[in-house]
């Protein structure tokens, strides 16, 4: 990805094809990674065995065909959402609803062969696909309705969080593209914003290419989506159109702040503390952007699609989301406004306080879905013994540390 920037920086590659190609150029290597190295397809939580020789075909053909028909009715009511949102249909979105017009009928084709061949080799091809293809044949005695809850849920955090992912790709690389060196390195404003830029690039690229690669032979299968309303209510008000947090909404805490360019105002004068303020924001954008690396392939919101315990997430459970917060915090400093009105300033604070308690809802909520988990379980309990950013807030306010609760 980073020689596909260089590339691109250097010819002016600015456009939103050029997006896609950072996005192959990023998922090419983590595949062959995956594959060569980690050798995830030997997994057996892929739920496939390598070891038995493929069943026929004729014995999973009617297996295949069911799977088939709810794969593509599942795929043609998300067509159908899209066409009922007005907002697909304007900018930034219709980037991706161009992209997934002129990627219907390749998928559509691929499926069949992929389904066929990956049924023969599964230990339980019957997934929620197939049971959702039972239905609608007309068999629905056979039909399972938490697989079937299951296979909802999961397309609608795909299809939700696609659109969006490559709806915003283009744009932030744009933004890490275009501007020149000199324009860069102008001052250190210039400096901070090209660097944060280039961090929600990787951010946005690599999350892009974890909603693409939702294969079982990768490992990278979404393993359950969130079951839980509370879950989707304080992930989905994160999000246009139902975001909570922009121009005219609830929580709007911009007005009379400058946005996040608010830190340069207010420090003006300041050159050391600028600098150490530009140093904290860039770092915070990093650690977010780490976060999301750290998935690899499997990045997904509302999703359970592996544990992770290492990068970020060796030192809180949520990085991605206090990262973010704090950003928010330092870039904007919600407690002084322009306007030199006191309102204005409690206002903005309490709501960005809120903000942040959306993310603690977020981040609970998602808790409580991987808590099903024994292995989140156990990462859960560790990081609250040892994790630094736990043993740091329990400096901070004097808690002792959580006993260890033995197995019976």
């Amino acid at each position: 990805m980073f020689a596909w920037l260089v590339i691109a920086r250097a010819y002016e590659f600015s456009g939103p094809n050029a997006s896609l190609c950072a996005m192959v150029a990023c998922a090419g290597p983590m595949v062959l990674w995956s594959l060569l190295v980690d050798r995830v397809h030997r997994r057996a939580s892929t739920g496939i065995d390598w070891d038995a020789p493929p069943r026929p075909l004729r014995e999973t053909l009617d297996v295949s065909l069911a799977k088939i028909t709810g794969l593509w009715a599942t795929w043609a009511a998300i067509g159908f959402l899209y066409c009922l949102g007005r907002w697909y249909w304007e900018d930034p979105y219709l980037f991706s609803m161009k992209l997934f017009g002129l990627a219907a009928a390749p998928l559509l084709i691929v499926s069949v062969p992929y389904v066929l061949w990956l049924d023969r080799r599964l230990v339980e091809p019957r997934d929620g696909a197939w049971h959702f293809g039972q239905l609608l044949i007309g068999r629905s005695g056979l039909v399972d309705r938490e697989m079937l809850y299951e296979h909802f849920r999961s397309w609608a955090v795909k299809g939700f969080f696609l659109a969006f992912m490559l709806a915003i790709v283009p744009g932030n690389w744009f933004n890490t593209v275009t501007p020149s060196a000199e324009e860069i390195g102008a001052t250190i404003f210039s400096l901070t914003t090209w660097m944060v830029s280039l961090m929600f690039t990787i951010d946005t690229v690599f999350a892009t290419v974890g909603y693409m690669l939702t294969l079982k032979p990768l490992d990278s299968h979404i393993r359950s989506a969130n079951p839980f309303a509370a879950g989707w209510a304080a992930a989905l008000i994160c999000y246009p159109p139902f975001i909570m947090m922009g121009e005219g909404r609830p929580l709007n805490y911009h007005p009379g702040t400058m946005g996040e360019n608010g830190w340069i105002h207010w420090l003006d004068g300041h050159p050391m503390l600028i600098t150490i303020w530009a140093m904290l924001l860039v770092g915070l954008a990093a650690i977010y952007a780490w976060a999301t690396v750290a998935f690899g392939i499997r990045f997904s919101n509302l999703t359970h699609r592996g544990i992770l315990t290492h990068g970020p997430y060796a030192l809180t459970k949520h990085p991605a989301y206090l990262s973010k917060n704090l950003f928010w915090w330092l870039a904007t400093l919600p407690f002084f406004a322009t306007t030199g009105s006191l309102t204005d300033c409690i206002r903005n604070t309490a709501l960005l306080a809120m903000v942040s308690g959306v993310y603690y809802w977020r981040a609970r909520t998602e808790e409580r879905h991987l808590l099903a988990d024994p292995a989140y379980r156990d990462y859960a309990e560790w990081m609250a013994r040892h994790g630094p950013i736990p043993r740091l807030l329990r400096k901070l306010t004097g808690r002792a540390a959580p006993v260890a609760v033995a197995a019976e």
